[in-house]
């Protein structure tokens, strides 16, 4: 029992949103690195609310916890790999798929940005969101598609745990 319900239907279609996203993140990434060279191009405007920028994270979320030794970058990785197996056994036992899906979005985010601190030491930010008008300015984080897998796994989640089918079952 508890081997089918490591792999079951639903373990198994979370496994495989993860491997997307993971591997959209990297693919988006490596594109940009490598054959776009936004490091040498420098930032690159998209529209009026988009840029794509270089930003060389060495922390968690929204740049916060920043290590710039090995001993952090490596702590920080222990802590990541920590998240995606209870993540993992979270998703072992997810009774629908929004769950699924929104725990594989996560996992899926969380080992792209592993990667690329395996690779870097640090996690490749290129998306930066602005609105500038005549009397306001908004800049948001600069963040990769990683991170908005994540966002959207824990936007799910979130979903499901307010408004979906067992909140509306519950006394």
């Amino acid at each position: 029992m508890r081997a089918n319900r490591l792999f079951g239907p639903l373990t198994r279609f979370g496994v495989v949103v993860a491997f997307i996203a993971c591997a959209i993140d990297q693919a988006s990434k490596l594109y940009l690195l490598k054959v776009v060279d936004l490091e040498a191009h420098g930032p690159i405007r998209l529209g009026p609310f988009f840029d794509f920028v270089l930003t060389r994270n060495t922390g968690i979320s929204y740049g916060l916890f920043q290590s710039a030794g090995p001993l952090g970058q490596w702590l920080l990785l222990a802590v990541k790999a920590l998240a995606v197996v209870l993540l993992w056994v979270w998703l072992a036992h997810a009774r629908d798929r929004l769950t699924a899906l929104s725990l594989g979005l996560i996992i899926g985010g969380a080992i792209g940005n592993a990667i690329d601190r395996l690779a870097y030491g640090w996690v490749a930010d290129f998306v930066y969101f602005h609105i500038t008008t005549a009397h306001w300015r908004f800049s948001w984080y600069v963040f990769n598609l990683a991170d908005v897998a994540i966002v959207a796994g824990v936007a799910g989640l979130l979903y499901d745990s307010v408004l979906g089918g067992r909140a509306a079952k519950a006394p």
